[in-house]
């Protein structure tokens, strides 16, 4: 089964998406995106990996998602990746064609065996952007958003710690 869970900042859906692994009977790899480029972002990411399951296994890749998913892609096991729009980020400012980076990852995605489970922000609900890049990253977003919503059983929307089911059966979280 793939999932895809989006939602604003703060809305509960890295939460949503660690209760769902926890319930889960496969074994857990989580795929950690975000880059400690700050004080503030190692406090985080310190955080998140003391609130892990000690029992799940932990990568952290900033930018080879379709790799680590074809690594690691196997009937049994849970793949949860957070957060597709940090790595979206990531990729915006290394690669000069994100969109070839963004396809193979859909692929990446399509092909899978493993259940996945992935978080990310919806970045649409607000006003048009006033310079280029972030015109581009909402438009980036968007697009990616709406390829993995076509191809998972199931999508979530988070806001204020509720879930709304927007494709599939709902959670029982």
């Amino acid at each position: 089964m793939k999932q895809l869970i989006l939602g604003g900042a703060r809305s509960g859906k890295s939460r949503l998406a660690e209760r769902l692994a926890t319930r889960s009977a496969e074994p857990v790899t989580y795929i950690a995106t975000a880059e400690a480029l700050d004080e503030e972002m190692k406090k985080r990411i310190a955080h998140h990996r003391r609130q892990r399951p000690s029992e799940w296994r932990t990568i952290e890749e900033p930018l080879a998602l379709s790799a680590i998913i074809e690594a690691h892609d196997n009937a049994g096991g849970l793949l949860l990746i957070d957060c597709l729009t940090l790595w979206l980020s990531n990729v915006l400012h290394r690669h000069a064609q994100p969109e070839t980076t963004l396809d193979a990852f859909c692929h990446s995605v399509a092909r899978s065996q493993a259940r996945l489970i992935m978080v990310s922000n919806e970045t649409g609900l607000g006003i048009v952007p006033a310079d280029r890049l972030s015109r581009r990253f909402v438009d980036l977003a968007g697009r990616l958003h709406q390829q993995l919503a076509s191809e998972c059983e199931s999508v979530l929307f988070c806001v204020a710690g509720l879930t709304h089911t927007l494709k599939g059966t709902p959670p029982d979280a």
